[in-house]
């Protein structure tokens, strides 16, 4: 069985080799990567890792569709036989991991649990800051242990979902957090499932990307999403922009929605073993190593340099006086969405 995931990367080559591992350990075969415009060397790594026959790199340079980075990536992604003979596909990224709650942590577990699934739905589960200042070079899956509780009711975001699915011709487009395209015919006969294993409505064969509020989601399979890092990562991160919408600039709101810090959940460590022995033999290639120390040395490096401009000690400022969110009520969440509800109204 062929199971792809795809991604799309600017300057992750100081946290790319643990995800690799990572998703090697779960039970990916195959990585279709994605780079575009990087300065921190993590165009060279991709080149070395796909010459050593670990994944394959396409750079994503530009011109960009009207669409953005992203889009403009998905579409070379369509067309590469990784995509097209895929048993499975998954977008995912760098800050995505995929955490399997069943048997022994991969893949091949979640399957036995769905065999009829020609989809599931990963609903993220948000990992806060920690309150942690400074970028350091240690794993994502051990320095940020807290996350969002297991049931809320807002923002609406927490409840976004990637999807596993099936490479059966229902679909013809990868998409950000679902399959696009949906093939009439075809699409009406997939069966979705979500990641407490309930099988789910039509709605989701064409246009659904989040789950529902207010139950829990992460029974089987949740996407431990790591959206914010240290503070001197996510200064790097608004520097840096967003890949799908690049008019819309990554700033406090965002941090905000995300910042989630209620609940310790080390599940992910079920695969650690694996992920350490994968992580060990990247490391051991020495150019790998390199690459790795040059990409921590320009983060650290690159931060100093945007620390000069008064814009992003305000914005530093601001994280440093920001608490974790906090969960809303049900019937405050619900008061937000009635509003959402008269704005469709007006819209229509």
């Amino acid at each position: 069985m062929r199971i792809t995931a795809v991604t799309c990367v600017k300057n992750e080559a100081a946290f790319l080799l643990e995800w690799l591992a990572h998703h090697k350990a779960v039970g990916f075969t195959d990585f279709l990567v994605l780079s575009n415009a990087c300065d921190d060397g993590t165009d060279r790594m991709l080149d070395h890792l796909q010459d050593i026959g670990l994944l394959t790199h396409l750079r994503n340079d530009g011109p960009y569709d009207k669409g953005g980075i992203q889009w403009t990536g998905f579409k070379s992604a369509d067309k590469h036989p990784l995509v097209r003979d895929a048993d499975w596909l998954m977008t995912l990224d760098v800050d995505e991991y995929v955490n399997i709650q069943t048997g022994d942590g991969t893949l091949g577990a979640l399957f036995h649990e769905l065999p009829d699934a020609d989809a599931i739905t990963m609903t993220w589960r948000l990992f806060g800051n920690d309150g942690v200042i400074d970028y350091a070079d240690r794993p994502i899956t051990e320095q940020f242990i807290h996350a969002a509780p297991e049931v809320m009711t807002w923002p609406w975001r927490a409840f976004m979902f990637k999807t596993l699915y099936r490479n059966a011709g229902a679909y013809r487009k990868l998409g950000v957090h679902r399959p696009r395209a949906p093939v009439d015919g075809r699409v009406e006969t997939t069966r979705w499932f979500d990641g407490c294993g309930r099988p789910l409505d039509q709605k989701y064969q064409r246009s659904q990307i989040f789950s529902p509020f207010n139950r829990p989601n992460y029974d089987l399979v949740q996407l431990n999403h790591y959206p914010l890092g240290a503070m001197e990562s996510f200064v790097l991160k608004c520097d840096r922009g967003r890949v799908n919408r690049s008019d819309k600039p990554i700033a406090m709101d965002y941090w905000c929605e995300r910042n989630w810090c209620d609940v310790e959940d080390t599940s992910i460590q079920k695969t650690a073993a694996a992920r350490k022995s994968h992580l060990a033999q990247l490391t051991s290639d020495p150019t790998l190593a390199n690459l790795h120390n040059a990409a921590v040395n320009w983060r650290k490096n690159r931060f100093h340099e945007l620390m000069q401009e008064e814009a992003n000690r305000a914005l530093f400022g601001r994280l440093l006086m920001t608490p974790p969110a906090r969960a809303l009520s049900l019937n405050d969440a619900q008061k937000i969405y009635k509003f959402a509800q008269m704005q469709r109204s007006t819209d229509d």
